[in-house]
């Protein structure tokens, strides 16, 4: 089964007074909608936008597997384990909550910066907070996420080039940049799809596109 959901239609969020705009694809704060609380190990899947200058400031996360995808711009971060660097265009950034940490994202250049953050439940509790940046990853490079019995993929196509969806049972396709076509769908930037029980499907790209894909156990495999 495939459902697809569109970038208008996440929930607003965020402070646009002072310079952040969310778009919410779960359930969030007081977008509260008991019908989109999760899928496979995904509990949220935001779109921040960031001016120049504004940022989160410092706040706690804990039993979470947070893994921050910047599409442009430049990302300050810093945590309460000592971690400060700044993630770009093509790095992938993971903070592994457990029993607690605290961090700062901030947009300390002088462009508007935008980034994909998903949340991911765990599937056990407690340990030691986790932090690592991927550099430059790979297109088509999987990366694994234990802690979250979970795999994304990260796709790059140019106009015409098709990829294969992976077998899963859940799968999430999150569209960054072009567009895709899955099936008879037509995916745009900030479309994404959610796939259940994924076989044999493809994606097709007609104009040079960029995704993300998660691959997920059952929910029932998450605490």
């Amino acid at each position: 089964m495939i459902q697809v959901r569109r970038g208008e239609e996440r929930y607003r969020g965020g402070d646009p007074d002072a310079g952040i705009e969310t778009l919410h694809a779960f359930s969030f704060g007081t977008h509260f909608d008991p019908e989109n609380l999760r899928f496979g190990a995904l509990i949220a899947c935001n779109e921040e936008r960031l001016a120049p200058g504004a940022g989160f400031d410092e706040h706690p996360h804990r039993e979470t597997e947070i893994v921050t995808w910047v599409v442009e711009g430049e990302l300050t971060h810093r945590d309460s384990a000592g971690h400060a660097t700044t993630v770009r265009p093509g790095d992938l950034q993971r903070l592994s909550a457990a029993g607690g940490v605290r961090h700062v994202e901030r947009n300390d250049a002088g462009r508007p910066l935008r980034f994909v953050q998903m949340w991911l439940a765990p599937v056990e509790f407690g340990g030691e907070p986790e932090y690592e940046v991927v550099r430059g990853i790979a297109d088509g490079t999987p990366y694994a996420l234990p802690r979250a019995g979970a795999m994304l993929h990260v796709r790059r196509l140019a106009a015409g080039e098709r990829t294969a969806v992976p077998d899963g049972a859940r799968v999430q396709v999150q569209v960054v940049r072009g567009a895709l076509v899955l099936g008879e769908e037509r995916l745009a930037a900030g479309d994404e799809a959610r796939i259940t029980d994924a076989d044999g499907l493809h994606l097709a790209a007609p104009e040079a596109a960029e995704c993300l894909i998660w691959e997920m156990g059952p929910e029932a495999s998450y605490v």
